[in-house]
């Protein structure tokens, strides 16, 4: 007999985590593929968090354990650093922490919330049919599941196997990227020249150096520690006795996305989604965005409370965020080239950017917090991340973001007509609250808005409708997102 679950997903990195948690949650029966035996990762790859993927974990009531263990800073960057600690958001900031960390954080959440991990496993086909889909994996154990959502980077299997296309830009440069014990001092921080970008840092074990350096023509294929000594020497004139390398990889600036998220029982998360370079530290955070918006649906039409057209949504509201991460990736190669040209226009764009509103603009795009997902004409916050207001209940003093920990959407009145307006149909989809709150309403980028009366906020903490002064839209908007009223 076949082992089986609601959802199964490829891929056990930062964005398949993520998701679990977010079924998990839901009290969705899910289970991880994962081909690493234990989860530790080779080299620190992605790192850190922007501002939005923080706030997307104190909606869960786990951002403080990142914090902890990282170290706050600026971290959003374009043509330099950008300063985002006067855009409105308690988390101001981003945060220094390698992927290693992150994801084990993230791997000791899903375990207790008691998620199985099929690991040193890897999937290596589907068929999917009318009721479900049936998985086949490296041991040759078959898995069957109502839904599979491939989270297994670039070179997806899920998509291949589901023919789902990957468009987009080939690269036009690539960059060797190491983790190497070095026997002389080596020329610490960024160099930029005719030779392209390059940049030795520290890592957190003293004995090694990160090293990234960019190649004079795309290179293929897994580089070798000979290929690390040849490029040092090229660009610094001395390889500063590199010897044992304890990571050694290759990345390019393509650019690709999948041209649908979705094909029947299938979905793709992350990098199986969409590819670019890392430059900006857009990826990891994109996918445990996507993670976030997909999990709520996804567990709503596992559940029947809602129709299998909601996870059309999905691919509607991430596709064309990712779309503008590619663009913005894309922008940034040009920038960063090294030659005349590009430093000129890096020159202009960094002047450019020391102006306030092109500063923040710019900030808030890099960091998350302008994301808006278009669900139609009406108030400022409609489709945009809720703020994470301080309220004034009856029960005494709460943070908009602590409603959102058990990943229910939650319905707020601030007060108005509709006051009355029984949601008791959806009461076992639905928190509702009274609250007070007398501050202003600020977004970034926008500034500050009219107060609503009320708010009906979604899982992922974006905003699904607006009241104000009437409850006109409500119900729609409560079926739309949340299912039919009970009868």
């Amino acid at each position: 007999m076949k082992d089986s679950h609601a959802v199964v997903i490829a891929g056990g990195g930062p964005t398949g985590l993520m998701l679990a948690g977010e079924l998990a949650l839901a009290r969705v029966d899910v289970a991880i593929v994962e081909r690493r035996e234990r989860q530790e990762l080779a080299g620190s790859r992605a790192g850190g968090l922007h501002a939005r993927t923080i706030e997307v974990l104190d909606q869960r009531g786990v951002a403080d354990r990142f914090l902890a263990r990282g170290q706050v800073a600026q971290v959003a960057a374009f043509a330099g650093s950008l300063d985002i600690s006067d855009l409105p958001t308690r988390h101001n900031y981003g945060l220094a922490l390698r992927q290693h960390h992150i994801e084990r954080i993230l791997a000791d959440w899903v375990g207790e919330l008691a998620v199985p991990i099929y690991r040193g496993r890897e999937v290596t086909g589907f068929a999917q049919d009318a009721t479900g889909v049936d998985i086949a994996l490296s041991d040759r154990r078959t898995l069957r599941a109502r839904f599979v959502v491939g989270c297994d980077g670039g070179r997806s299997v899920i998509r291949k196997t589901a023919g789902i296309d990957f468009v987009g830009w080939a690269p036009s440069t690539s960059y060797l990227i190491a983790e190497v014990e070095m026997t002389d001092e080596p020329a610490w921080g960024i160099r930029r020249s005719e030779r392209g970008t390059h940049a030795l840092g520290k890592v957190e074990d003293a004995k090694l150096v990160a090293v990234v350096l960019q190649e004079p023509h795309v290179g293929h294929g897994e580089p070798t520690l000979a290929e690390v000594r040849d490029a040092l020497v090229a660009a610094y004139g001395t390889d500063f006795g590199a010897h044992r390398a304890t990571w050694l990889s290759r990345f390019s600036d393509a650019a690709r996305q999948a041209s649908s998220y979705r094909n029947g029982r299938v979905l793709l998360a992350g990098d199986a989604a969409h590819v670019h370079s890392p430059v900006g530290g857009q990826g990891l955070n994109t996918g445990v965005q996507d993670a976030m918006n997909l999990g709520w649906k996804l567990a709503q039409v596992v559940h029947g409370t809602s129709p299998d057209r909601l996870l059309d949504t999905y691919h509607a509201e991430r596709h064309p965020v990712a779309a503008r991460v590619l663009r913005t990736t894309l922008a940034l190669t040009a920038l960063h080239r090294g030659d005349e040209r590009s430093k000129a226009l890096h020159e202009s764009v960094a002047e450019l950017l020391r102006m306030n509103e092109p500063r923040k603009r710019y900030g808030a795009m890099m960091s998350g917090l302008d994301i808006h997902y278009d669900l139609g004409a009406g108030h400022p916050l409609l489709g945009r991340r809720m703020p994470d207001l301080d309220l004034v209940t009856d029960a005494g003093p709460l943070r908009v973001f602590t409603l959102l920990h058990d990943a229910r959407p939650v319905l707020i009145h601030f007060g108005g007509a509709f006051d009355a307006f029984d949601v008791t149909p959806w009461a076992d989809r639905v928190r509702q609250i009274d609250a007070r709150y007398d501050g202003a309403w600020e977004l970034p980028v926008l500034g500050v808005v009219a107060a609503p009366t009320a708010v009906l906020v979604r899982p992922d903490g974006h905003v699904a409708w607006v009241g104000e002064g009437t409850d006109h839209g409500l119900r729609d908007a409560l079926a739309t997102w949340f299912g039919s009223p009970m009868l």
